[in-house]
């Protein structure tokens, strides 16, 4: 079993040792990380023991004995780069942890032991000590996390003993407030609203429900409502979403898309992803995994979901080894009409089209004709979705505010001419 530190004040070290967590009860050292690129980089030198009986992190971190050292600055090697907090918990980090250094192997630290993923980091090279973290808040303390959101968020001070509601290494990327939470027996990742305007934790949870009548395998959510301390009226909704990354009391190791395609060399886009699948998944997996991908694509230009990048979209390594693609997740219209994907759709690279997502349908392992039927259904099932919305509890507002961008008129255009096709 692990432990954790103790209380004395941080020296800041150039290395720490790397942990394999699948089972937690057995602890398994991978190596160790270390700070290059003059402090700007985190490197990583495989175990002896590691290479004797583990297996490579990502394809860029094959099994010898070499100091893998990351091409671009503010990074970390391969796989290694998926157990850093994300903006937010870089946020938490800089405002909650006194230290006299902030350098990437610290990020990497204090993200903590329930960070996302199967990856842990220690002080110590002979045992698992991580960063320590307190138990997980539970629901009745949701209202007290959505307030400490709103300190931080304000830039105002946070009290020590209300720190602890946060957690800095809960997702794979984006700034958006989140932290963990323990509901019904199971760690769920909380999302919070950010000043925008309109209840995007109810958006998601909409998006994610339209998509799953789509066809699409998504991440079980759920919208918990709130009440804003400061009023005493009802606040945007608070998003949970189950960990796909925890299998009972296994932790499953979550390779981001990000990760993999850059490992294996590859451009950041959907048919290069749903090409990669072909390498890294079993063959009896790899169509349906194709599939699905191309659905959610697609998916995505249709509601206008242009935040589509290459960290929204994971494989996860099972117990026996293999990987698999993850449930959707960060799924929601961005309401910017910007008619670009993150990743590369087609042949007219980022364009957001349905013509586009059709171009390059073979990536998918799709002949055309399979490739227009999931068209049709997906545009037939998002034909309804001001009513889906509103059947989840959106207010009529916020739906009309989505309106001008998911129906606007080259994409409607699009979706009704491939829901009658």
């Amino acid at each position: 079993m692990s432990e954790v530190v103790s209380e004395a004040p941080f020296a800041p070290q150039d290395r720490l040792s790397v942990w394999w967590l699948g089972n937690p009860a057995q602890p398994k050292r991978v190596g160790e990380a270390q700070l290059v690129q003059g402090g700007r980089s985190v490197a990583l030198r495989y175990a002896d023991t590691w290479l004797a009986q583990g297996f490579a992190l990502s394809e860029d971190l094959p099994l010898t004995r070499e100091l893998f050292v990351p091409r671009e600055k503010d990074s970390a090697a391969g796989a290694l780069d998926d157990a850093r907090p994300d903006r937010w918990g870089e946020r938490l980090i800089r405002k909650f942890q006194p230290t006299p250094r902030l350098s990437l192997l610290e990020y990497l630290l204090f993200a903590g032991d329930d960070r996302y993923g199967a990856l842990g980091l220690s002080l110590d090279e002979d045992r698992y000590r991580p960063w320590p973290t307190p138990p997980l808040p539970g629901v009745a303390e949701l209202g007290a996390m959505a307030e400490v959101v709103r300190q931080v968020l304000a830039g105002e001070p946070v009290p020590q003993p209300l720190q602890r509601l946060l957690r800095p290494g809960a997702s794979l990327g984006g700034a958006q407030p989140k932290s963990l939470l323990q509901m019904e027996g199971r760690a769920w990742l909380l999302k919070f609203n950010e000043e925008v305007e309109g209840d995007m934790g109810l958006t998601e949870h909409a998006a994610m429900r339209l998509a799953a009548a789509c066809g699409i395998e998504v991440a079980t959510t759920r919208a918990l409502p709130l009440i804003a301390a400061v009023t005493g009226k009802p606040a945007p909704h608070a998003l949970a979403i189950e960990r796909f990354d925890r299998q009972g009391s296994l932790r499953l190791q979550a390779m981001s898309a990000h990760v993999a395609l850059r490992a294996a060399g590859d451009a950041l886009g959907y048919p290069e992803f749903a090409q990669l699948l072909r390498r890294l998944l079993p063959a009896a997996d790899i169509a349906a995994a194709q599939g699905q991908l191309f659905r959610r694509m697609v998916f995505n230009i249709l509601i206008d979901n242009t935040d589509d990048h290459e960290k929204n979209h994971a494989l996860l390594r099972q117990p026996d080894g293999r990987w698999q693609l993850a449930p959707a997740f960060d799924v929601l219209p961005t309401a910017q009409g910007l008619g670009y994907q993150q990743l590369r759709v087609g042949a007219d690279g980022h364009v957001s089209t349905l013509a586009n997502a059709l171009s390059e349908c073979a990536a998918f392992g799709l002949r055309l004709a399979a490739a227009r039927t999931i068209v049709k259904e997906v545009s037939r099932t998002v034909q309804g979705w001001q009513d889906a919305f509103l059947l989840q509890g959106m207010s009529a507002v916020d739906v009309a505010r989505l309106a001008p961008f998911i129906d606007r008129e080259g994409l409607r255009a699009e979706r009704e001419k491939a829901a009658l096709a």
